[in-house]
């Protein structure tokens, strides 16, 4: 078994093993002791629930096992139900089964289920504990750990959201032999971008295998939110690709997946970044090499304009300014602010390289 410790205002580790799903009630019983009357409550997404969180398979049976009373609380797959709604019918369930500030949620799949986990447990009686047990790509190699938790609302995504870590993060590898596809791809960009980010050795560890790449880009971040847990400056490293991939996914409405917005959000940066003379050495052309493998294409149809319009509602703006990240060689990012109103600007100009460069 893998341990990554991550030591923040709660110290708490990252486990990684094949497996791991039958043994997850030892191992939450290390913290939690169940002989105390420990509820958990189990949360998933239909789907996730179907496959990992019904009564009787090894997850269910290792929890019972271990003595913990455990409810199932399903909501509906898609980032619709990472909003305010879920989170108030969820507390109203924990508060119906009467649980209290000794009792815990266990978040079961991706990213939209860790970060309604996150903000219910924080907010819950002012705050419970929570576990992540991740099954998505995505969730494992980032999103489960580092406490962000968040909700979506009209004005945008993650709008209103807690710093809330968990007390444990489970990740059974076998999870991602039911994942399609693109969900794989949607997970590796966040594995990329920690490459470009801090260590551009990642790269290589994807050819040792998924598990063991989410683990190198899991200690990139642990590395960077152990000096900065609240992101007041160097955390905001984590957010290269964000600014305009988080517009890209409120343009499309959702129905671009966050990684792979974010995989075009720091292609466009590193264009605009290598235009304006920023960068020690261009980037870009190595982010599409990366992605060229998987005959991803990274520059959107929305204009500059769209664009922009969604970023500036993005919580990184401050006043006039906004903070962007932006590759300025590889496996280094830098921060830099900006005069919001010079954000359209790069963007057309990523935009514009970008369409030129493919050819459209």
């Amino acid at each position: 078994m893998k341990e990554i410790v991550i030591k923040t205002s709660k110290q708490y580790s990252a486990l990684i093993e094949e497996g791991l799903l039958a043994k997850a009630g030892r191992e939450l019983a290390r913290i939690h002791n169940p002989s105390e009357g420990t509820k958990l409550c189990l949360l998933c997404d239909s789907n996730v629930y179907r496959l990992y969180g019904k009564g009787g398979m090894p997850l269910c049976t290792s929890l019972l096992e271990a003595g913990f009373d455990v409810y199932a609380y399903v909501f509906e797959p898609g980032e619709q139900s990472k909003s305010l709604a879920t989170v108030e019918d969820l507390t109203g369930f924990l508060s119906d089964n009467e649980f209290t500030r000794s009792d815990c949620i266990a978040a079961l799949g991706g990213g939209i289920t860790g970060d309604i986990a996150g903000f219910a447990a924080s907010v819950f009686m002012r705050g419970i504990s929570y576990v992540q047990i991740p099954t998505s790509l995505l969730a494992a190699a980032d999103s489960s750990v580092g406490g962000k938790t968040g909700v979506n609302t009209d004005a945008g995504k993650n709008m209103l959201g807690t710093f809330w870590q968990p007390d444990l993060v489970l990740f059974d590898p076998e999870t991602l032999n039911t994942l399609p596809e693109e969900e794989l791809l949607n997970g590796l960009a966040e594995i990329i971008k920690c490459a470009f980010i801090a260590d551009g050795s990642i790269i290589d560890a994807i050819s040792e295998g998924l598990a063991e790449a989410a683990a190198r880009a899991i200690e990139v971040k642990r590395d960077i939110i152990e000096k900065d847990e609240r992101e007041k400056g160097e955390r905001r490293l984590l957010n290269l690709g964000h600014t305009i991939g988080h517009a890209i996914e409120k343009c499309s409405d959702y129905s671009i997946p966050h990684g792979l917005a974010v995989i075009s959000g720091m292609y466009l940066i590193s264009l605009a970044a290598d235009s304006e003379g920023w960068s020690d050495e261009p980037v870009a052309h190595l982010i599409r090499k990366v992605m060229d493998a998987f005959s991803y294409e990274l520059v959107t149809d929305y204009s500059a304009e769209e664009l922009a319009s969604a970023a500036l509602h993005d919580k990184k703006r401050s006043g006039d300014d906004i903070t962007i990240v932006y590759p300025d060689r590889p496996g280094h990012s830098t921060l830099k602010s900006i005069p919001a109103d010079r954000l359209e600007e790069l963007i057309s100009c990523g935009l514009e390289k970008g369409r030129s460069e493919n050819g459209n």
